[in-house]
């Protein structure tokens, strides 16, 4: 058995921070059944540019492998009734809206506790179920600006940057995964469940961690550093070799000694402004201009065999076409493939979540409403009068 092979989880997901999380749980064996909208046509996900083609595309491919779809409108009774049944026999019922809409749509767990004692109500939205953005849109981009970090992205002087991923996204999602897994936990233990108000904003905050906490203890202000220099530990930063970048850092004390020793310039641990963490912080400004000047002198590929040879933590500053290539991504067995009817072998990363021996099976995310049929009639059990009277009801969207 798979670790989650027990566990169904009502997806009403879209886009990336959502599905991000619930992938996850998909890979591990969980049964991830999305709602999709059929007014809208399903998850936004499956229009995202480039490399997409009428409801496929490799964005949404990206985010929804190894999980079920069925097509059902939510506002009507019939796609209620089919949505309560669903309930009934599931763990969790998962969704990232904004703040207000899941009260709109009745998916918390006061409206259906009645349905399931045991049912965890997870969700993820912008701003959080509370407080006054709570109807507020939120996306990776705007939490970026919101919560600090684009003010501390970027070289001093220049503009605000964003991180070149959607980092609040997907580890909201990923904040959303141990929710659920904790909220499944303790229905199970104690027979009841719960409601999990997770959002990108608390989310983003709370990565602010210890510049935050220095702020709010003390006279710190976090800001930007010159080639993206840690805010405290000196050297550990970005360098400029002779023919591209490396990053070199001395998070103890022995790795400066090592350095000053491999780059040939032992005297700097004897000199008193470099003797320490804070000495070498306090004097930053003295001491990374001598630093600048050796790296320039050798090429990335010379620095990185000398200080690793050396034991000085440092590593490449990799395009993403060389960290796909890089050894550790084979050997991890990081890239997996899908076979997909119109992509056709389709490569991707897989789940960094391991767990024991197995593993995972990897398979295509699933074409709008593919498993209609098996949903409705395999798992909920209903013949075929009952499917055609919810079809003539809208359920499963506007006939034709």
């Amino acid at each position: 058995m798979t670790p989650l092979e027990d566990v169904r989880i009502i997806a009403v997901e879209q886009y990336g921070a959502g599905p991000f999380g619930s992938v996850h749980l998909a890979d591990l064996g969980a049964d991830v059944i999305k709602i999709e909208d059929p007014a809208s046509g399903g998850d936004i996900g499956r229009y995202v540019p480039p490399m997409q083609e009428e409801e496929d595309s490799l964005f949404f491919e990206t985010f929804n492998r190894n999980k079920r779809s069925i097509s059902l409108d939510l506002r009507t009774p019939g796609g209620r009734a089919v949505f309560h049944d669903l309930v009934r026999v599931s763990d969790v019922v998962f969704s990232n809206l904004r703040g207000d809409v899941p009260e709109t749509l009745r998916i918390n767990y006061a409206d259906l506790e009645h349905l399931n004692k045991r049912i965890v109500c997870c969700a993820l939205t912008g701003f959080g179920m509370t407080g006054p953005r709570r109807s507020e849109p939120g996306y990776d981009y705007f939490l970026q600006g919101i919560a600090g970090w684009m003010d501390l992205t970027g070289e001093p002087g220049g503009p605000p940057t964003k991180s070149g991923l959607s980092v609040v996204d997907y580890s909201a999602g990923l904040v959303a995964a141990i929710s659920i897994l904790a909220g499944i936990h303790a229905a199970r233990r104690d027979g009841v469940g719960m409601d999990c108000d997770v959002s990108l904003f608390d989310t983003a905050l709370g990565m602010l961690t210890y510049p935050a906490i220095w702020h709010l203890n003390g006279d710190f202000t976090p800001a930007r550093t010159h080639h993206s220099a840690h805010p405290s530990l000196v050297p550990f930063q970005a360098f400029q070799a002779r023919d591209g970048w490396i990053v070199v850092g001395c998070p103890k004390e022995k790795f400066w000694v090592r350095l000053v020793n491999a780059i040939g310039r032992p005297e700097l641990a004897k000199d008193a402004r470099f003797s320490t963490f804070a000495d070498r912080r306090t004097h930053a400004a003295e001491l990374l201009p001598t630093l600048e000047a050796v790296f320039e002198s050798r090429t990335a590929s010379e620095w990185l065999a000398i200080l690793g040879g050396a034991g000085v933590p440092c590593s490449p500053i990799n395009t993403v076409p060389e960290a796909l290539r890089d050894e550790q991504t084979g050997a991890r067995g990081m890239i997996v493939d899908t076979e997909h009817p119109r992509f056709g072998t389709v490569r991707q990363l897989r789940s960094p979540v391991r767990v024991g021996v197995s593993e995972p099976r990897y398979k295509r995310a699933p074409l709008r409403g593919e498993h209609q049929d098996a949903v409705l009639r395999d798992l909920l059990g209903y013949d075929e009068s009952r499917i055609a009277e919810l079809r003539v009801g809208g359920a499963f969207g506007l006939p034709g």
